[in-house]
């Protein structure tokens, strides 16, 4: 009889399955949101909304996004030490939920009490759920990546499909429909995520923090205080260089949900072959070319085997690609400055692809690299920085993106388009010393 350990899912642990579709509802929750949130704050074209100016709504979408992924910190502390990463991750799940169904109430304080209610369920699940999967594998197993990789497709999956949904019911029926809906997500999340738990083996039986709810013996107690290693610390040193540039990346990549939101609902044509959409829709573009070049990428990276690059090379490769998405689009940006004319849709499209092959060459590799480079006694800290560059992305972005109430599109597009090219440089320079930092850890 096949054991929970044993079952298999595409090749991976079984739990990676659990996983997936906990984390897919999740972002299906969050990204459905975050479709509609700068469009309801200013008002799209499409809807009236709250009507606030163009930087505060960019003020508040900074903050807010940055506080999601500040939260980490103590989220993967609160794992490491007292809940669990299973019990985390379920008990942020439902404050997650409460979050989005607050913000269903048409009524300005319980708006903010939901995105308070968000930033607080997510510091708990986003750092300890990507830690769990990372239990799943041995820290030599040659499928880590494309694990990660597969559970990315996940957090795609869920991405593609809530703007499709919220987006349409924000824009085109009652914002806070859209609101709700994302809160059923989550809830559906949950309801797998504990019907899956049984799967959630760690491929090591040896407790540490990422397998045990508290430090129940006097054994764990003194593994937690030790003293890390000159090679753990070189190793740290390393995740801690890759997490900053990170920070670089995530200031341009999401643009997506402030500036890039903006520059579709105002400067894109909101048509293609006669038929009309939400201007929220461009939202799914970038999440559907993760979920179709996601298993192309994990297919990618065991074929090459020896070859494969390493992290350092992967992560310059993410800013290169990123880059590039911004350069393509300012000649899009300055002929509707000129002209006042939208602009086609197949320019977002294109700049969209640049940055899913950008995504997929940094964030699922990130997370693993995290994984394998932390000490496992500060496994879901190291994770909750690796989330805190996120949040501070976030934040950075939502500023550039506030930039847009006195400055034209294309300039904020520029500002990206440098940003992103002086990093890849730099970044390149560095390789070779972060490659000897990780002590032969790809």
């Amino acid at each position: 009889m096949t054991t929970a350990s044993e079952k298999q899912w595409f090749g991976h642990p079984r739990g990676l399955a659990t996983l997936f579709f906990t984390e897919m509802w999740e972002r299906f929750s969050y990204y459905g949101m975050r479709a509609i949130l700068i469009l309801y704050m200013v008002g799209s074209t499409q809807r009236p909304g709250l009507g606030f100016p163009e930087g505060q709504s960019a003020h508040i979408y900074g903050l807010y996004t940055m506080s999601v992924y500040l939260m980490g910190i103590p989220g993967g502390l609160l794992a490491d030490r007292y809940l669990g990463h299973y019990r985390a991750v379920l008990i942020g799940g439902i404050i997650i939920a409460c979050g989005h169904f607050s913000m269903a109430v048409p009524s300005l304080p319980f708006f903010f009490l939901g995105l308070g209610l968000i930033i607080l369920g997510t510091g708990l699940l986003k750092p300890n759920v990507s830690t769990i999967v990372g239990t799943l594998y041995a820290r030599d197993d040659p499928r880590r990546d494309a694990g990660f990789s597969l559970f990315y497709m996940g957090i795609n999956t869920g991405a593609f499909i809530s703007p499709l949904i919220c987006g349409w019911l924000g824009q085109r029926i009652n914002w806070h429909a859209g609101f709700a809906a994302a809160g059923f997500g989550m809830v559906l999340g949950l309801v797998q995520y504990v019907a899956g738990r049984k799967y959630l083996v760690p491929a090591s039986q040896e407790p540490t923090p990422q397998t045990v709810a508290v430090l129940e013996t006097e054994r764990e107690v003194v593994e937690a205080h030790a003293p890390f290693t000159s090679q753990e610390w070189r190793r740290i040193a390393a995740a801690s260089i890759l997490t900053l540039f990170s920070l670089i990346f995530w200031a341009g990549f999401e643009q997506a949900g402030s500036s890039l939101n903006l520059f579709a609902d105002r400067a894109t044509r909101l048509s293609v072959w006669g038929i009309s959409f939400p201007s929220s829709w461009f939202q799914s573009v970038e999440p559907l070319f993760i979920i179709i070049f996601s298993p192309v990428f994990a297919w990618l990276w065991i074929r090459l085997g020896r070859m494969e690059p390493s992290s350092p090379t992967k992560f310059t490769l993410g800013l290169f690609f990123l880059s590039l998405s911004f350069l393509l689009v300012v000649p899009a940006a300055h002929y509707y400055q000129t002209a006042h004319t939208r602009v086609s849709p197949w320019w977002l499209v294109g700049l969209y692809f640049l940055q899913m092959l950008g995504e997929l060459s940094l964030s699922p590799v990130g997370l693993s690299m995290i994984t394998k480079l932390s000490p496992a006694r500060i496994a879901g800290l190291m994770m909750g920085v690796w989330f805190l560059a996120m949040g501070l992305g976030n934040y950075v972005a939502g500023s550039v993106a506030g930039l847009i109430e006195n400055r034209p599109f294309s300039t904020v597009f520029m500002i990206a388009f440098t940003s992103a090219a002086a990093a890849t440089l730099i970044l390149t320079i560095l390789i070779p010393t972060i490659k000897r930092l990780m002590t032969g850890v790809r």
